[in-house]
């Protein structure tokens, strides 16, 4: 070989080390959450910068906390990735209830996901929709984000979407749905208490449990909060014991699985101050009137909806209760809840059946 081309092999061999040291730079480069309320919502999920490196891992940035629900809302088997992030600075409060009185510029970032193979969930996702709850002004406002089909980035949609979403489910069966990504009026149908918009899964009560983070780190996901600035110091865990985790039978009773599924699933709607409050029908964690649950209560409006049986719930038949009917239906014009979802939810169907059925 030549002195030229020697000097040549040397010259390409460090120019392409400058490209990837290039790309890697760009790569694991990353820039602070951009947030500016005269602005948002922006046209893309990117512009925010929630997420760091490649978008579609959804690695929360510096600031963006995640977090899960102990027992969360059903949506078609969708999984789910939750982060909340708060400006700098900025603290939210917990009232007597143990709501969390989130402060102005909150963001809570929803993400749903399908992996190829539920049996293996951490790999080839199809990330469908991102959504935000941003709080302005003392109010909250709901925007949808449609993943693009490379899974790169997210545009901002008004008017809702359809996609048809294929998944192999646990069982190895293979599953295909429409799923459908909401409108912005759908969001408030659901997010609507004392006729505003307001979050429902993030309560103390559904938070209050250990989380492992990123790093590999074991911690109750309330003082995770604390100690990262988002709520005051205190006992505020120990003050507001944890709903029950609908799905872990060996933790709790029948009937504690039962309430809290319909509570997270039912009770946004079905309570005093929800859009369904004239039906009498108040599905939360914590109903102790029997009547209120639906036991030997008839509907105030009897019709479809009922499926021609007489009570929300007739105890010990689950086949002769509205409840069980318009669970299992998937009639727009029968099933609950009337949005979110395309399928029944067999297992929390069977839960609510056993339930039912263990009532004298």
């Amino acid at each position: 070989m030549n002195q030229y081309s020697t000097l040549r092999l040397a010259f390409g061999f460090a120019f392409l080390l400058f490209l990837v040291q290039c790309q890697t730079t760009t790569a694991v480069e990353s820039r602070p959450v951009q947030f500016d309320p005269t602005q948002v919502p922006y046209p893309r999920l990117s512009d925010y910068a929630f997420f760091e490196g490649n978008m579609a891992t959804l690695d929360g940035n510096t600031g963006v906390l995640p977090y899960e629900l102990i027992t969360p809302l059903f949506t078609d088997y969708a999984h789910k990735k939750r982060f909340v992030w708060m400006p700098g600075g900025a603290q939210a409060q917990v009232d007597e209830a143990g709501e969390i009185q989130f402060p102005d510029q909150t963001v809570l970032i929803k993400n749903f996901y399908y992996p190829a193979d539920f049996r293996k969930a951490s790999d080839n996702w199809d990330i469908i929709e991102t959504r935000l709850l941003i709080k302005l002004d003392g109010k909250w406002e709901a925007h949808s984000y449609v993943w693009n089909e490379e899974q790169t980035d997210a545009k901002l949609t008004l008017i809702g979407a359809f996609k048809t979403v294929s998944w192999t489910d646990l069982a190895g069966a293979q599953q295909t749905i429409e799923y459908v990504v909401p409108n912005k009026n759908q969001c408030k149908s659901c997010h609507n208490r004392h006729n505003e918009l307001l979050p429902i899964g993030p309560k103390v009560r559904n938070l209050n449990q250990s989380f492992q983070y990123e790093d590999g780190t074991v911690a109750n996901q309330i003082q995770a909060w604390q100690a990262a600035g988002f709520l005051p110091a205190g006992a505020i865990a120990s003050e507001h014991p944890p709903l029950a985790d609908w799905n872990d039978p060996a933790a709790h009773t029948v009937s504690e699985r039962a309430l809290a599924y319909l509570d997270v699933n039912c009770g946004h709607c079905h309570q005093a101050a929800g859009p369904a409050h004239t039906t009498g029908l108040y599905l939360t964690a914590y109903q102790e009137n029997p009547t209120q649950l639906g036991i030997h209560k008839p509907p105030v409006a009897a019709g479809k909806g009922s499926g021609g049986r007489k009570y929300g719930i007739e105890p010990g038949q689950p086949d002769a209760s509205i409840l069980v009917y318009r669970m299992e239906s998937d009639d727009p014009g029968v099933m609950m809840p009337e949005v979110g979802r395309v399928l029944p939810h067999q297992e929390g169907i069977a839960l609510i059946r056993e339930w039912i059925a263990s009532m004298d």
